[in-house]
């Protein structure tokens, strides 16, 4: 295992290797004269992300160092680190204002196809540090690889994670959100790590304090030099805005003393337009959007929070006799959205109209069928997880329910039998905040993508562990389809947002494994305990993802994990 410290020195020299800094001055500040005596700095790096075959959006954050002016910058992109005139291939003003917290965001236009540049930000003699990203690649591409990223809390841990993947051989960086966190200082975690002190130090609600929290984030080494290596294309998940959100409210939303919850959203993604190298329409709601990969794959990056999503139900009201009747309806209601139908169509046109090979969902939470039943969750639930009581129960439960299954149909007793009857105990989603809390939508979506013959990949976060699940048909709409496979799901873990580690901490990682490996029907593999990321790799004939983990967040000296098994899986055609 190789051990790595990411101490200042090996930070500047990775971010050398891999940006083309030029210097130790430049790596965290880049601060220079001019400006009649102020210093320009450019505090928080330089990113890009949103690629497409003939440009990309640059990013950078610029101020004086002594006063609130606008910083005039001039931006140029190169196909060389050295910016020789010779190299220098576009470039252009773009202005950092108050308005914008002093982001600046250009869309570099007039690069080529699936061609590596590097660019910067100049400003009265200083120089910002030096980027590398890359266009979309030509029809004739025969590779593609993501490192996809999910859920980085920033007291939880350090961002290894990060400074790992930024050393990869992968092309492009998809964040599927949760890219920060709204909490309170000593809230979650309760306790913070050392030194990553959320700031600022109450729940995140105006627009001022959502671009603190950007900021603080984008302070983070290793955040910045995963940024620097490689253009980003993100969406957001919920805690962008606050915990558990739909369209129209959130869980961590109390109106009552936190205010509108629009106007609480409407700062939240102001910041994050701001702070993100992401493209910005004139509706600053929308963040749904494609991106082809030349023939290999068309990516398209859903928005499963904020623009169409009905509100949750909670396993509370599934549960509880007064309520359940009209819980159950609402969950199998065949108008319950989770996309809205305005994205639902518009991805039902981008798909049906892709020639590439595979058809990518990038997108938030689990699609998979994650089902417990009934007997099992009606006793262990999100609700009682850190109840030991229940978790004894809820385990004895699952024991039985596995030995059914694993015991042949002829030797199988009355009660095996009516264990395994769907009919007496029903199968239910254990997070209802994923598509199983919205069933019918994901039949509707999985039945149009069988019909048009298109090859399924699904990347997801949200759960902070890592999944690779079959992606099947429950036969809502059609029985006779129940069971057929129309994809396969690979989710990402956090980079340091806790895991099924704290919800099961009284079970051994391996026996929580074990459980939904064998419970669970459509998953083929999952880890419940290590952060990582997850490497993509896609050609015309495979998808293949390895997941990366590393064994603490809790120091910036770490070791990449090498599990004996599984921590490479693939969908061959």
């Amino acid at each position: 295992m190789t051990l790595q410290s990411p101490s200042r020195r090996e930070f500047i020299i990775r971010v050398s290797s891999v940006s083309a800094v030029v210097s130790a001055g430049a790596v965290l500040s880049a601060c220079g004269g001019g400006g009649g005596g102020e210093q320009v700095q450019f505090a928080y790096g330089v990113a890009s992300g949103d690629p497409l075959s003939d440009r990309v959006i640059l990013w950078t954050h610029a101020k004086y160092a002594g006063n609130m002016g606008d910083v005039a910058l001039t931006y140029e992109v190169a196909t060389d680190n050295a910016f020789t005139r010779a190299s220098v291939v576009t470039s252009g003003l773009v202005i950092a204002t108050s308005s914008t917290s002093f982001t600046a965001k250009v869309d570099a236009t007039g690069l080529e196809t699936g061609k590596t540049y590097f660019y910067r930000f100049k400003a009265d003699g200083t120089t910002s540090p030096v980027g590398k990203t890359r266009t979309l690649p030509a029809s004739t591409a025969t590779e593609v690889k993501f490192a996809v990223f999910s859920c980085a809390n920033y007291p939880e841990g350090f961002f290894n994670v990060y400074g790992l993947a930024s050393q990869s051989d992968a092309q492009y960086a998809i964040h599927l959100g949760d890219y920060l966190y709204e909490y309170q200082n000593g809230y979650y975690p309760t306790v913070p790590t050392a030194s990553r002190i959320h700031e600022p130090s109450t729940e995140i609600i105006s627009l001022a304090e959502y671009r603190t929290r950007h900021a603080q984030y984008k302070t983070d080494p290793d955040l910045k030099v995963l940024h620097a290596s490689m253009p980003m294309i993100a969406v957001w998940d919920d805690h962008e805005v606050a915990n558990n959100t739909y369209k129209d409210g959130a869980e961590n939303h109390d109106a009552t003393k936190e205010g509108s919850f629009s106007a609480r959203k409407a700062a939240a993604l102001q910041a994050y337009h701001e702070w993100m190298p992401v493209r910005t329409g004139s509706d600053q709601n929308i963040i749904y959007r494609s991106f082809d990969f030349g023939s290999v794959l068309s990516l398209h990056m859903l928005d499963t929070r904020l623009i169409g999503r009905d509100k949750q139900i909670e396993f509370a009201d599934l549960l509880n006799p007064a309520t359940a009747t009209t819980a159950k309806a609402t969950l199998s209601s065949p108008t319950r959205e989770l996309l809205g139908s305005t994205q639902g169509t518009w991805l039902t046109g981008k798909i049906t109209s892709s020639s590439a090979t595979w058809q990518v969902l990038g997108q938030q939470v689990l699609m998979a069928r994650m089902e417990f039943p009934n007997t099992v969750l009606s006793v262990l639930n999100p609700a009682t997880l850190t109840n030991p009581t229940a978790l004894t129960a809820g385990v004895a439960l699952i024991n039985a329910y596995v030995t059914a299954k694993n015991t042949p149909v002829s030797s199988r007793t009355p009660a095996q039998v009516d264990l395994l009857n769907t009919t007496l105990n029903p199968k239910l989603g254990y997070n209802l905040d994923a598509w199983d809390g919205y069933p019918v939508a994901r039949e509707k979506l999985l039945a149009t993508i069988l019909g048009a013959n298109k090859k399924l990949v699904v990347l997801s976060g949200d759960t902070h562990n890592a999944w690779h699940s079959q992606l099947t048909l429950a036969g809502y709409i059609s029985p006779s389809q129940a069971g057929l496979k129309v994809g396969e799901e690979f989710a990402t873990p956090s980079v340091a947002s806790v895991g099924f580690e704290s919800s099961f901490s009284t079970l051994p990682s391996a026996t929580v494994k074990s459980i939904f490996e064998n419970v669970v029907d459509d998953l083929k593999w999952m880890d419940p305990s290590r952060r990582g990321y997850l490497k993509m790799t896609f050609t015309k004939t495979q998808a293949k993802g390895e997941w990366v983990f590393v064994n603490t967040v809790k120091s910036t000296t770490y070791s990449v994990e090498t599990p004996a098994v599984a921590e490479t899986r693939t969908y061959t055609l």
